[in-house]
């Protein structure tokens, strides 16, 4: 692997900081990850590393990979995460027996302009870590590999094209777990990640790979730039509302919506319909929900938002979810204010007018449309946001990766961007802490 890494241009690696001993640290948490090329300290170190089933299969890397006793994952497994859980813990706690474990607690590729939200998985275990820094200190970035981008070849071939390509690796100092930490591996992954960002010099953000996909999804409604769909999504998260079987529980929470025939909930009722208790972050999420400020909302607007961020290419799913709790029970259909609440909803916004759209698919001008001839509608005409509705409401605007951030509202007060320029890469704005005279307005809080 070292011959490997030399042909490559990877002359030599520069090592900062010391490593920790497997007793002292069972496991190393990397960042930013960022390209295959970050491979490197895990053949430096020998340290095992979490990978799929699949890559013990592949002829001679197979063989190699095998030697590191990685923890292996698999995807036709429907247990195959909580197994993997639990073989972390036990090597981590084996008392240095076995080789530390290496982690890149981002789960995805980014270009190392920010640090999006680490996933709990190296922090469930509740045992000392050690952050790790990877740098790739070049003039001409040709080691990058994300999601979006250019292909594994392309990479390869700029990379060799270059004579020398740099490379650094810094061990920062063990962080030891508090007692609240250790009870709450989300905190512990989200205070590990300040370290590093602070090392790093870059900001953090609590958008996700899920957050970017959901923004770039290519549904029958796309989502317009300016959605609070994300900060939903952050917060159900965050809350451990995605459901692992989402049809099922929504279908479960549509049957129990319509119940309550559109009868308003407060924080508490929200709670139990939820079934979890109320705190901050439920308060947080429920505010995106109170449309008028006084403590009610509409349960089917929740339900209507988990479906999109569940599913959200699948809008049309989505609708006759909607239309199943809007509807009126003699002749299954919805009125235009209706449908702008359901739209309104599914696409993160305030203010929307769905006039023109409603007339549209309402030739007769009889008030009322159903799900069928909605979906007749879309089917005939596939762009439907862009010919009726961004069309018609100004500054909304969609299929952007740059996502500003809002003040708290699925439905109707004002939308108030963090970011009123595309960042540095691309996607987050700046959520990095920063003080304000003392004081931490509500908006904020939230993004900390």
């Amino acid at each position: 692997m070292r011959v490997m890494w030399f042909v490559g241009g990877f002359h030599w690696m520069t090592v900062k900081g010391r490593r920790a001993l497997p007793a002292e640290a069972p496991i190393l948490t990397l960042a930013p990850h960022s390209s295959y090329f970050d491979a490197i300290p895990v053949t430096m170190t020998m340290a095992s590393i979490v990978m799929k089933a699949e890559s013990k299969d592949i002829p001679l890397w197979g063989t190699l990979i095998k030697f590191i006793r990685p923890v292996f994952v698999s995807r036709s497994d429907q247990d195959s995460r909580k197994k993997t859980v639990e073989e972390i813990k036990r090597r981590a706690h084996s008392g240095g027996e076995w080789p530390q474990i290496m982690i890149f607690p981002e789960g995805t590729c980014t270009n190392r302009s920010c640090l999006i939200t680490f996933k709990p998985g190296a922090f469930i275990p509740a045992v000392p870590v050690q952050p790790v820094v990877i740098r790739y200190p070049n003039k001409l970035d040709s080691i990058t590999w994300t999601w979006q981008g250019p292909g594994a070849f392309e990479i390869l071939w700029l990379t060799l094209c270059q004579l020398h390509n740099r490379f650094v690796v810094e061990f920062l100092p063990i962080y030891t777990p508090s007692e609240e930490e250790k009870k709450n591996p989300a905190l512990y992954a989200i205070n590990v990640r300040r370290v590093l960002a602070k090392a790093l010099g870059v900001p953090i953000t609590d958008y996700s790979f899920e957050d970017c996909q959901l923004a770039m999804a290519e549904g029958q409604l796309r989502l317009p730039v300016d959605t609070c769909l994300l900060e939903f999504s952050k917060l159900a998260r965050r809350l451990g509302l995605k459901p692992r079987n989402t049809e099922k529980v929504l279908q479960d929470y549509v049957n129990r919506a319509r119940k309550l025939e559109g009868q308003k909930l407060d924080l508490d009722d929200f709670a139990q319909f939820l079934d979890v208790p109320v705190s901050e972050m439920l308060r947080d999420m429920f505010s995106l929900f109170d449309e008028h400020e006084d403590n009610c909302m509409d349960i089917r607007e929740y339900v209507i938002a988990l479906s999109v961020i569940c599913r959200p290419a699948k809008t049309l799913e989505t609708m006759k979810l909607a239309f199943k709790m809007f509807e009126a029970e003699e002749d299954g259909a919805i009125t235009e204010m209706e449908l702008a609440v359901i739209l309104k909803t599914a696409l993160g916004v305030t203010h929307l007018s769905v006039s023109r759209l409603f007339t549209a698919i309402d030739p007769e001008d009889t008030g009322k449309i159903t799900f069928d001839k909605f979906r007749c509608f879309v089917e005939q005409h596939p762009d439907i946001s862009e010919e009726y509705l961004y069309a018609e409401n100004a500054g909304l605007s969609s299929g952007s990766c740059h996502v500003h951030h809002t003040e708290s509202s699925l439905s109707s007060r004002k939308l108030r961007g963090t970011a009123n320029k595309k960042t540095a890469n691309g996607i987050c704005p700046d959520f990095s802490p920063k003080d304000h005279d003392g004081t931490i307005d509500g908006l904020f809080k939230k993004h900390n």
